[in-house]
């Protein structure tokens, strides 16, 4: 059984994380039936990721990768007839499928590749130089002005 949590007192003391709580609202109420096709989301390096998806079946054209502001939905749909043909077991499942992974900030697909049934993203986190840290100079007095500070070149 699954019970909601209620994030109002966090919202006092926190600004900007709509967004996360939003997340965790949405994370509740998954459907059981995103757990197919099977994936693995790996973590290849300090800021790059890898989602790896096992789909038996389909080719690269009947696989659609979008990706939307922060959100990254992968589409399989089957394009082939299967007409004439007759199975006596039938355990790959060719089935229309739709998954979304909800990415952070700054988050971009770098590449994408189908291999022996497994479809790999590549993922980069690339945040603009404007939003990297900065060190921010005290400056004397109540209301200094920044200065930029020269080298002088020793003779």
């Amino acid at each position: 059984m699954r019970s909601a949590f209620d994030f109002s007192p966090l919202y006092r003391s926190t600004v900007g994380f709509d967004r996360l709580f939003d997340l965790l609202d949405q994370s509740s109420q998954i459907d059981s039936m995103t757990n197919w096709p099977p994936y693995n989301i790996e973590k290849a390096g300090e800021d790059q990721y890898v989602i790896t998806m096992a789909i038996a079946g389909f080719s690269t054209d009947e696989i659609e990768i979008t990706q939307k502001e922060n959100q990254l939905v992968i589409a399989g749909q089957k394009k082939g007839s299967e007409e004439g043909k007759q199975y006596l077991h039938r355990g790959i499942a060719t089935r229309a499928f739709k998954q979304t992974f909800n990415l952070a900030d700054h988050v971009k697909v770098t590449a994408a590749s189908l291999e022996n049934g497994l479809l790999t993203i590549d993922l980069k986190r690339e945040v603009p130089e404007a939003l990297k840290p900065r060190r921010i100079e005290i400056g004397a007095g109540a209301k200094s002005q920044p200065q930029q500070i020269e080298h002088s070149k020793a003779a």
